[in-house]
């Protein structure tokens, strides 16, 4: 497969189908990510695979934080309990964290590389046949979603990635061409 193709056959896939995911593929995406650009060659990734309890304990994190905004206690806890066996139930989780470099510019760069990183990841994972679901936000900083992934002292957790077969393959959202965001400066 082209990378071309890998890049045009991308999507966020949500629904992935009752297969595991081998090590061996695993390996393969953590390999493609660690090849990505990296100035000064600081290799500012972290991963976390994260096995069937971890993936429950940071389920439970974030279905605790949706929980918060529900009134009803019966809901609340059944969005808890809810959230927390859907990514137990996952073929694969990665939790990709950035190691914080004290200097601004460096901190910078190694983000930067990071979300390179999860690209190049993301696009070998097409290749495989396999889909991922990149996810970000505000839970990734939340103590217990850190500590359900093991996450160290001086990393920040810029992402989660669900990775497995896709069970459906949306079709591409309606983007803009490139000319609508380009300027040529002569």
């Amino acid at each position: 497969m082209r990378v071309s193709e890998a890049i045009t056959q991308r999507r966020s896939i949500k629904r992935f189908r009752d297969l595991p995911v081998s090590r061996d593929n695993i390996e393969a995406l953590l390999g493609a990510a660690t090849l990505a650009p990296n100035h000064r060659l600081t290799q500012p990734w972290r991963f976390y695979v994260l096995g069937p309890d971890a993936r429950y304990a940071f389920g439970l994190a974030l279905g605790n934080r949706k929980a918060r905004k529900i009134e009803d206690q019966e809901k609340a806890r059944t969005t808890r309990e809810n959230v927390a066996k859907e990514h137990r139930a996952l073929p694969a989780m990665i939790a990709v964290a950035v190691v914080q470099n004290e200097n601004e510019e460096i901190r910078e760069e190694d983000y930067a590389s990071v979300m390179m990183a999860l690209q190049n990841l993301s696009l070998v994972a097409v290749e495989l046949g396999l889909g991922t679901h990149i996810k970000t936000g505000a839970v990734m900083a939340d103590p217990v979603a850190r500590a359900s992934i093991g996450a160290r002292d001086g990393e920040r957790v810029v992402a989660l990635v669900n990775i497995g077969v896709p069970a459906d393959v949306p079709d591409m959202s309606r983007r803009e061409g490139a000319s609508t965001f380009t300027t040529w400066v002569p």
